[in-house]
């Protein structure tokens, strides 16, 4: 084992252990209406019949709004030219409403994360590709906590993003939904999560790092990890709801720092309508970063892109747009922590 390998894992024990402290201290963080959404929708929010599908119309804002459809037969939202397009780069901010601790995304409401969004993206418009603006929201925080169902993993109702889905919905942006399962299987909570995929617009990451077995906890500097069979039951899933509501084509993002968090790697599969990004998410000097990139694409599964994680904290700097796109292949999803 290489002294550079050893010097990466190490940091990377560090930003667990970091990481799910800044969950334990979310409701202390986010304030009392944010920190009751966090008790109110977290891990029993299916099981204890809490808001997992679309509000009604009643509880949507004036003006331009994304609501999913709430029974199989109804009218799909209009395409906006969010819809994923496989030519296109994905410039990303990154985290969840209301928590600052957890992302970028959460240190302003979403009318101003679609300005930082668009302030983002525009410095890779000069490397040959549309550039699409874009979210990734946690959809679920993984907890030290089991909750009442056991799963370790905080799960919110659709409404706790809805201004962000109205507010992409009027600019154009794409929108990635992110899950940290804890010891849910990432296609049964894919599945709570359905009004989520059948906006247009629309697409899934997977966070291997917060998956972990059933008598294991995430965090604390354990780093959780998933098989190819179930990374491709998921995407079966989204492919699935894709023909059936003949949706536009989605992404499904998978996050990667180390070789473990992924078993049976180049089984994974995309089909016409899904198509597969590994994520390079970790952090560090940009040596740093570039190692775990190299070994992130040494064994990347057949039509995979690649994907790259800037973090404004923990790198040592914040690579550039250049530094970002100098990676090969080049990054097709960049998001910003």
């Amino acid at each position: 084992m290489s002294d550079e390998w050893t010097a990466r894992h190490s940091v990377e024990n560090r930003r667990t252990g970091r990481m799910i402290g800044r969950r334990r201290l979310l409701t202390g963080a986010l304030g009392a209406g944010a920190a009751a959404v966090l008790h109110a929708c977290s891990s029993d929010a299916a099981s204890t019949g809490g808001d997992t599908t679309a509000p009604s119309a009643g509880a949507q804002p004036p003006g331009p709004t994304a609501t999913a459809p709430s029974t199989p037969d109804a009218v799909a939202p209009p395409v906006t030219s969010g819809v994923y397009d496989r030519e296109a780069l994905y410039v990303a901010l990154y985290g969840h409403p209301g928590a600052s601790v957890l992302g970028a995304l959460g240190e302003q409401d979403a009318e101003a994360s679609v300005q930082r969004a668009f302030d983002l993206a525009r410095p890779y418009e000069q490397f040959g590709r549309r550039v699409v603006p874009t979210f990734e929201i946690l959809a679920s925080v993984a907890s030290w906590e089991a909750g009442r169902d056991g799963d370790h993993s905080n799960e919110y109702g659709v409404s706790h993003f809805q201004a962000y889905l109205d507010a992409a919905a009027a600019a154009g942006l794409h929108v990635v939904f992110d899950l940290q399962t804890g010891r849910a299987r990432f296609p049964d909570q894919a599945r709570e999560y359905e009004a989520l995929w059948r906006f247009p617009f629309t697409s899934i990451a997977l966070d291997p790092e917060w998956r972990v077995g059933p008598t294991e906890q995430p965090g604390g500097g354990f780093i959780g990890t998933v098989d190819a069979a179930e990374v491709n039951e998921t995407i079966d899933y989204v492919d699935g709801l894709i023909r059936q509501h003949q949706l536009p084509p989605k992404m499904c993002i998978v996050h990667q720092f180390t070789p473990s968090m992924i078993t049976n790697k180049q089984q994974i599969r995309g089909t016409d309508l899904v198509q597969v990004v590994i994520q390079m998410d970790g952090f560090g000097t940009l040596e740093m970063k570039r190692g775990s990139w190299s070994r992130t694409v040494a064994d990347l599964p057949a039509g995979a892109f690649t994907g790259w994680k800037n973090f404004y904290d923990e790198d040592q700097p914040t690579p550039t747009a250049a530094e970002t796109m100098a990676n090969e292949p080049a990054p097709r999803f960049v998001s910003y922590q």
